[in-house]
């Protein structure tokens, strides 16, 4: 089915390999508001890797869409997005050989993608995966690839699927954080650690404030947050 919108259509898409290589599907959904999912659909790949499954997920987006429509694509993945934005040209004038004369890998889904993208208006936005407050396009795509992934079985809003269930792999909103006992004597607060981190992906404190990936964060009485939220009381 081909999505035809004159708007600028925002749209995400992704890929999953349980086991890479291992079954593997793929998703995308498009959007008329940036967040609410409007049509999706997920199929899924048998055995594959997950770069297969991220470029097919791709691959499937652009089909999907009227080559006349801008679109904004937001993925999660760093290599998929990389090989059409970035290392595709180079692949191109070197008769899809890398730099060390070998054989661009998925070569055929990477043409097919070239060809799609040829003349088309199109931004790529990378979002980061599995965060409480993370993108609601990509969360939706992710969880449907994992979907198609486990049971093998095309799904989508044409078939009158129900939306993919939630990823385990994406943590859960924090409650409401309590107040935290006081201790004399100075110290930390009870069931705290002061050993502190650099965040590996951007992320919320309980405090309500947003961390960047890079940053010292620690471990507080109910999750990951700023240190000095650690003693703080509520």
């Amino acid at each position: 089915m081909i999505v035809r919108m004159r708007e600028r259509v925002v749209a995400a898409c992704d890929g999953a390999s349980k086991g890479n290589p291992g079954p593997a599907g793929w998703a995308w959904v498009v959007s008329d508001d940036e967040r609410t999912p409007a049509r999706w659909e997920a199929g899924p790949l048998g055995r594959a890797t997950n770069n297969v499954a991220e470029l097919t997920a791709l691959e499937r987006l652009l089909a999907a869409v009227a080559p006349d429509v801008p679109l904004e694509i937001r993925m999660d993945s760093q290599y998929a997005m990389k090989a059409v934005t970035t290392w595709l040209p180079g692949w191109k004038r070197n008769g899809w050989k890398t730099a060390a004369g070998k054989p661009v890998a998925n070569q055929d889904l990477v043409v097919r993608i070239d060809e799609l993208l040829d003349g088309r208006s199109v931004e790529f936005r990378y979002v980061p995966a599995h965060q409480v407050d993370g993108d609601p396009l990509n969360d939706f795509a992710d969880r449907a690839a994992s979907q198609a992934a486990s049971v093998q079985e095309e799904a989508g809003s044409a078939l009158g699927s129900p939306a993919p269930p939630a990823s385990p792999d994406t943590p859960k909103a924090a409650a409401p954080r309590k107040r935290a006992p006081r201790r004399t004597g100075g110290g930390t607060a009870t069931g705290t650690s002061s050993r502190t981190i650099k965040a590996k992906f951007p992320g919320r404190c309980l405090c309500g404030r947003s961390y960047a990936a890079g940053e010292s964060i620690a471990k507080n009485a109910q999750g990951w947050g700023h240190p000095e939220c650690r003693t703080a009381e509520a």
